[in-house]
């Protein structure tokens, strides 16, 4: 053969690369395309939210549990809290706000209270040993 390039049967071998240079360059664009669009994940928007103080007052320590934004919207606990305490946290709007104080077995007196955006709601007084008190407001709608 003559030619500079053989041939494959009827083919030659430019049709051959330029051929497989065309589906390459598809299928590449194809990919990139699929990683900016392809996500079928719905986007997730922020929850909306509302800001909530939870406040206790008295002396001695106490387990303190209450509310805030989280995936699970499931409750915050903290054991041992040095009285008083306060805490401003976000509250998913649905989610009724709470605090809850529970104190040891030396007793005393603790209140709690809770304020959706800075709106007073509910106090609640814990009294002698392991008392305990909770504080709640209707959804921080």
């Amino acid at each position: 053969m003559d030619s500079e390039y053989e041939t494959v049967g009827e083919i030659s071998n430019r049709r051959v690369i330029a051929v497989g240079t065309t589906l390459l360059g598809v299928f590449c664009t194809a990919f990139v395309a699929w990683g900016f669009l392809g996500d079928d994940q719905p986007e997730e928007r922020p929850v909306p939210t509302a800001s909530v103080t939870y406040d206790i007052t008295g002396t001695g320590l106490a387990s303190v549990s209450y509310l805030a934004r989280s995936a699970e919207g499931s409750a915050t606990v903290e054991k041992g809290v040095e009285l008083p305490w306060r805490k401003t946290v976000r509250v998913p709007l649905g989610k009724d706000p709470a605090v809850s104080i529970q104190l040891g077995k030396k007793g005393g007196q603790a209140s709690c209270s809770l304020a959706v955006r800075g709106e007073h709601k509910q106090r609640a007084t814990a009294f002698g040993s392991y008392g305990r008190a909770t504080c709640t407001a209707d959804s921080a709608e």
